[in-house]
């Protein structure tokens, strides 16, 4: 018998969903080298702390504190992160999520995913953080002009 999927609620839903997501990326033939060889992930430290980043950014908890960017900075310059790993975690959070969850937490949880991972993607590049980067402003338009573009 299925198990009807209900939505994100609570942080024992977020631990259970970042549990699953790592176990599924430990194994990843892409993604699991760097989790266990390159970075050593201790999984035992680590899940509080990613628990407390998601019930911050779903939950608005007001529990994580650390710097997310600092981290991976500090991974990529042991493996240079590129699209098709920021592509990859993506791909196995969200189908983590969709297999676990259905609801507006949940769809939260695939956006901001998306959000987060091509912002520190960009960062690691050099680039802004922004979605909006690639906003070009018209040749001749006012600055007023330019940002509603």
């Amino acid at each position: 018998m299925a198990t009807e999927l209900t939505d994100l609620r609570d942080r024992d839903d977020v631990y259970r969903l970042v549990s699953e997501f790592y176990r599924r990326a430990f194994v990843d033939e892409l993604l699991g080298p760097i989790f266990t060889e390159i970075a050593h992930m201790d999984l035992d430290h680590h899940l509080p702390i990613i628990c407390d980043f998601w019930e911050t950014v779903l939950f608005r908890a007001g529990l994580y504190q650390r710097n997310a960017l600092a981290m991976h900075v500090s991974l990529n310059a042991r493996v240079q992160l590129g699209t098709v790993h920021f592509d990859r975690w993506l791909s196995l959070w969200s189908s983590t999520v969709d297999e676990h969850f259905v609801g507006e937490k949940a769809e939260l949880a695939k956006v901001h995913a998306g959000r987060i991972a091509g912002s520190i993607h960009r960062r690691l590049q050099g680039r802004s953080g922004s979605d909006f980067e690639t906003i070009v402003a018209r040749e001749g338009a006012s600055p007023v002009e330019a940002r509603c573009s």
